[in-house]
């Protein structure tokens, strides 16, 4: 079932989405500010979020700003804002698409269905990746070792992601920095291996001699299964 974060401070329309879509059997959480929404999201995981950007507490870009720091969630704008520029602003910062207010319903069921399916694997078959020690599912956003579910950090199940999903190619140093930590952040080089020690520290069956997440000095990681 997918679920869906609703972010928006006006009550009428967070109940006109929630009813909408739990009549279309989606899994619907909200919230009415920025801060609620980040929560909410690191708390429940949500298939795509529909976000305003005029919000009480912070601005909806920062939101998303926020956001793309850990997570690559489609995150599909809903705002008043009709000017270019402000819609421009959202995408740049990580946003998936874009809605107008006043809206149809049924553009903005179709819009966000299509963020979802963008979302998801392309072969279904690479959804859950196996090694030796451990598997990663990218579906259920889980990790499971010896039978056990490991609890991972938004960060570091992000970081993880990108390298699972590289499918054994080299990722940049700058490349995982601005994917996981946002584009802001380029030559902040200790947060990788500060997040990447701890993974090992996790997931390898020797954190010091690491089969699976490879380091290729002065350039960047591999994921190796």
């Amino acid at each position: 079932m997918t679920r869906v974060l609703v972010v928006d401070d006006d009550p009428a329309i967070v109940r006109a989405l929630v009813i909408n879509l739990k009549a279309r059997s989606y899994e619907v959480d909200s919230a009415h500010d920025g801060a609620a929404a980040l929560r909410a999201a690191a708390a429940h995981h949500p298939d795509v979020v529909v976000l305003d950007l005029g919000l009480p507490d912070m601005d909806g870009v920062e939101v998303i700003r926020q956001l793309r720091g850990w997570s690559r969630v489609p995150v599909l704008v809903l705002s008043a804002r009709h000017a270019s520029d402000e819609k421009v602003q959202a995408l740049d910062a990580g946003a998936d698409d874009y809605v107008t207010k006043p809206f149809g319903m049924d553009e903005l069921l179709a819009r966000l269905r299509a963020a979802v399916r963008r979302a998801e694997p392309a072969d279904g078959g690479d959804a859950v990746v196996e090694t030796a020690g451990f598997t990663v599912d990218l579906a259920a956003k889980k990790v499971n070792r010896d039978g056990r579910d490991v609890r991972l950090t938004p960060t570091e199940w992000h970081l993880l992601e990108v390298l699972v999903r590289a499918g054994g190619r080299l990722v940049a140093q700058k490349q995982l920095l601005r994917e996981v930590w946002g584009p802001s952040y380029g030559k902040e080089t200790n947060y990788l291996r500060v997040y990447m020690a701890q993974l090992r520290r996790k997931l390898e069956a020797d954190p010091s001699h690491p089969r699976h997440l490879i380091t290729e000095p002065g350039m960047g990681y591999r994921f190796e299964k």
